[in-house]
């Protein structure tokens, strides 16, 4: 079958090949055909370094697609289902999953290091699947928690960006803020996830969501998705002062994953509100806030990890607000490609005028 690898980090050319196998599936895994697959701004992050994975590495982790082939354990799907790939699997068995927290379990984190599901080349050297997952291969080897059934009239475009951008974004907006209805909402960062992260809040309720972004092009679209107003980092002095009488948005939202633009939503946010990091930064950019204004400002400082989602409930819930019409997915496609085209898409992506492109595979 045909993939995308990543030999070193730091190559800046994915190695397209055809003769790639997969290892047997396992009593608890799922052998899924990938339908479509999202080019974001993480596998970038993994190509650089960002993000540690092992190498050779097949990259991509937001997809969705048909399950070919369940192991005998396996009751949860079975061939034929359409399913939204999850990259961070939750066992379902340890403290954070039983407790509530399943978007924190390290079980198959942890296991993905190690286990290579992917094989290529006259010698069967060993590739390894981004997040456990490398959804830019034709088809994949998961366990049976990474593979959630939707309905079959989901369009297979859409189901990927529930994969990831979606229930990252609207799930930060939605589960870790809980953003109330008429409060305010300011989101730094207008690439797919932070589109979502205002959709969700649109679907909150918020009565003002001021988008950021440097690029004037991506004002339009984050209007058309739910911002009431949209500026670039030099209008927002003015634009907090108008909107706010200078006092701040209930919530902030850091949708870029450096520590200037946490700190930047930490201005932007009133004292007393709360501020949601959503963005994935590296190890060594420290975010710098002084004690005394992390006491006496009240504010709160939150990550929120894949949308904190049990992808269990939530990937079919996104599902549903999709076909509703309440979350606009076809907006956040900004070109449909294919699987020989990954580097010119990443190469697109790295420009930053992109939002998501959608790797088709039939």
């Amino acid at each position: 079958m045909r993939a995308a690898i990543l030999h070193a980090v730091g190559n800046d050319k994915l190695d397209i090949r055809d003769d790639v196998t997969l290892t047997p599936v396992g009593p608890a895994e799922v052998r899924v055909r990938i339908k479509a697959t999202g080019v974001c701004h993480s596998d970038l992050s993994a190509m650089s370094g960002v993000l540690p994975q092992p190498v050779p590495l097949i990259l991509g982790h937001e997809g969705a697609g048909e399950v070919v082939e369940v192991g005998e354990h396996v009751t949860s799907v079975k061939p034929g289902d359409h399913v939204v790939i999850s990259w961070r699997p939750a066992c379902q068995e340890c403290d954070l999953c039983v407790g509530g927290q399943p978007y924190l379990c390290m079980k198959y984190v942890i296991e993905s290091f190690t286990k290579g599901n992917f094989r290529f080349g006259g010698d069967g050297a060993t590739a390894f699947g981004m997040a456990g997952c490398g959804t830019w291969a034709e088809e994949i080897v998961v366990p049976w928690q990474g593979a959630i059934r939707i309905d079959d009239d989901v369009p297979w475009e859409a189901a990927a960006l529930i994969g990831c951008g979606i229930t990252t974004g609207v799930g930060a907006a939605i589960n870790t803020a809980k953003v109330r209805p008429g409060s305010t909402v300011a989101v730094i960062g207008c690439g797919g996830v932070g589109l979502s992260v205002i959709q969700g809040a649109r679907v909150s309720g918020a009565r003002t969501i001021l988008a950021v972004d440097p690029l004037e092009s991506k004002h339009e679209l984050a209007r058309k998705v739910g911002a009431t107003h949209a500026v670039t980092p030099e209008q927002v002095p003015e634009t907090l002062a108008a909107l706010t009488g200078g006092s701040g948005f209930d919530y902030g939202f850091e949708v870029v994953g450096k520590a200037a633009t946490i700190q930047s939503a930490w201005q932007l946010t009133r004292a007393g509100g709360e501020v949601i990091v959503v963005g994935a930064g590296s190890t060594d950019d420290m975010v710098s806030l002084s004690a005394f204004n992390l006491l006496f400002e009240g504010k709160t400082l939150k990550p929120s990890l894949y949308g904190e989602s049990d992808v269990r409930h939530d990937f079919p819930y996104f599902a549903k607000l999709h076909k509703t019409g309440l979350l606009d997915l076809e907006s956040m496609i900004s070109a449909r490609i294919r699987l020989g085209d990954l580097n010119d898409a990443v190469e697109a992506l790295r420009g930053g005028e992109v939002l998501r492109q959608i790797v088709l595979m039939d």
